[in-house]
């Protein structure tokens, strides 16, 4: 190992750039649907050791931007999918999306290894600094410019009892303890020290999975009276959704599922998918009393698009709804987290002034953002967190200001995702939403992957990608809240300061100690 670290020091700029993008580029398969987390171990340690041969904080930031490249795009590659489904008015788009979604996430890793590298990258001081600051990097993302956390380190583990370490600290925390473990072992340690620090690394592993297996162990708990769900996945492709020929087949094809007879009698409530009709809320009765009628006096949960006129204005929202008895609209939660580009443009007067881009075809205009997560209920409905497509990778939406809610629903449409590796991934970052808050949860895709999750992340039924079906499950209770649940990411976040801190102390003390000319 320290004849590769000698080597990798000593290639030149360019070798480096292509090594560092290669690596990260590996990084990538230990992101679902490959899902295998010991890629980490064997790309990261090489990065450090990249580190450390570059020439200052510029080279070191470019050393960063390299590898986030290669992960950002070998990871997010699907991103091209969307710009295929109208591929005449919008394949053109999907290089720039793809790349430029890359090479702008890829700064947030560039920034890190810059400042590490400036600070110092060498021993173990170095390779804790480097994790340290990935993991800002990692937060970083999540939050600005509305945040994109998607393909975080921590999902890695997913497939493994190890996930089941985001009820305690969340998948932020789970990323820095792994990226801790990693890049240590990069250090160039004596082998005393080298033997001590891959202990430490297998011991970490070994406690994860330990505490995971235990948890696992348990029983789904139950509800004190059954509730039987029915989740409806009318596997709809994108490039056919909207054509009016093919609307009333995909209606339809909700109403049969929605009537048909189950294996546990008839559901207490039904849930379709995101934008699950072709019709507006409130303006057409007659379907929704038609929606009421096939699920037999059971209540309809489903996407749906909604408008209010103010003044001149049509403020178009991409809505949850609650159909109850006689098609009576229950309930409402408007999508607050809206997807840029796709469901509205930043700056979009500003835009449209300069002559830009516009969605209008799309949506009239853009969707407006609801008022921000909160619970839905009704009677006969327990209440619950809706979560409309993407809104549920973010960790910090599942606070609601009403109090905790009873389970999860989540309504979204992943065939704009393709089928190769962007439905898996969105659905993992489901499941670690049911495991850090300790609540079930009700998935429902137009396809991808729909389920109904314990609150332990273990599917209780699902609806493979690609399938039109219809699946029943009791839903399960809920566990007590979870640490993380009850603290969110405050530790991790005073984690990452205190170790950044340490690691600073280290850096100003050597420099201080320094002889001055």
């Amino acid at each position: 190992m320290e004849r590769l670290a000698q080597q990798a020091v000593a290639l030149g700029p360019a070798l480096r750039s292509i090594a560092a993008a290669a690596l990260g580029a590996a990084l990538a398969l230990a992101q679902p649907p490959v899902s295998q987390p010991w890629v980490l171990f064997l790309a990261l340690p090489p990065l450090l050791w990249l580190l450390q041969g570059a020439r200052g904080g510029w080279g070191g930031a470019g050393i960063g931007w390299m590898a986030g490249a290669g992960y950002f795009l070998a990871a997010l590659f699907w991103i091209w999918e969307p710009f295929q489904v109208d591929v005449d008015l919008h394949g053109w788009l999907a290089p720039f999306a793809l790349f430029g979604m890359a090479g702008g996430l890829a700064l947030f890793w560039a920034a890190a290894f810059g400042l590490a590298r400036a600070l110092g990258a060498a021993g173990l001081a170095g390779a804790v600094r480097l994790a340290t600051l990935m993991a800002a990097a990692e937060v970083a993302r999540s939050y600005l410019l509305t945040g994109f956390p998607w393909a975080l380190i921590g999902y890695a583990w997913v497939d493994t009892p190890v996930i089941q370490a985001t009820a305690l600290i969340g998948v932020q925390g789970l990323g820095f303890l792994t990226l801790l473990a990693a890049f240590a072992l990069g250090a160039g340690l004596p082998l005393a020290g080298r033997l001590t620090v891959v202990a430490a690394a297998v011991a970490l592993v070994a406690a994860g999975w330990g505490y995971g297996t235990q948890r696992l162990a348990q029983p789904a708990p139950e509800r004190d009276e059954p509730y039987v769900v029915r989740i409806v996945q009318p596997n709809a492709p994108q490039h056919l959704k909207w054509q009016p020929e093919m609307q009333a087949v995909f209606y339809r094809r909700h109403l049969e599922m929605t009537a048909a007879e189950g294996p546990l009698g008839p559901p207490d409530i039904v849930v379709w998918s995101e934008t699950a009709v072709p019709f507006v809320l409130g303006f057409a009765d007659e379907y929704q009393a038609e929606i009421a009628a096939a699920a037999g006096g059971a209540p309809v949960v489903l996407g749906i698009m909604r408008v209010e006129f103010i003044r001149d204005d049509e403020n178009w929202f991409n809505s949850l709804a609650i159909i109850g008895e006689g098609g009576r609209t229950k309930a409402v939660y408007d999508k607050h987290h809206l997807v840029p580009f796709g469901e509205y443009i930043p700056l979009q007067q500003t835009v449209r002034r300069l002559g830009g881009p516009t969605i209008e075809t799309l949506t009239r205009g853009g969707f407006t953002p609801g008022e921000g997560p909160h619970l839905v209920g009704a009677p006969g409905v327990p209440a619950f967190l809706p979560l409309i497509c993407y809104e549920a990778i973010f960790a910090r939406h599942m606070w609601a200001p009403e109090g905790r809610p009873e389970w999860i629903v989540q309504v979204t449409n992943d065939a704009w995702f393709g089928t190769v590796s962007g439905p898996f991934q969105h659905y993992a970052q489901n499941r670690v939403r049911a495991i850090e808050q300790g609540l079930p949860m009700v998935r429902a895709a137009n396809t991808g992957i729909s389920a109904v999750l314990d609150p332990l992340g273990r599917e209780v039924v699902r609806i493979e990608l690609g399938e039109a079906q219809f699946a029943d499950a009791e839903l399960p209770g809920a566990l007590p809240p979870t640490f993380y649940a009850r603290i969110g990411e405050r530790p991790v976040l005073i984690a990452i300061i205190l170790f950044f801190g340490l690691t600073f102390i280290k850096f100003l003390s050597g420099f201080l100690r320094s002889p001055r000319p």
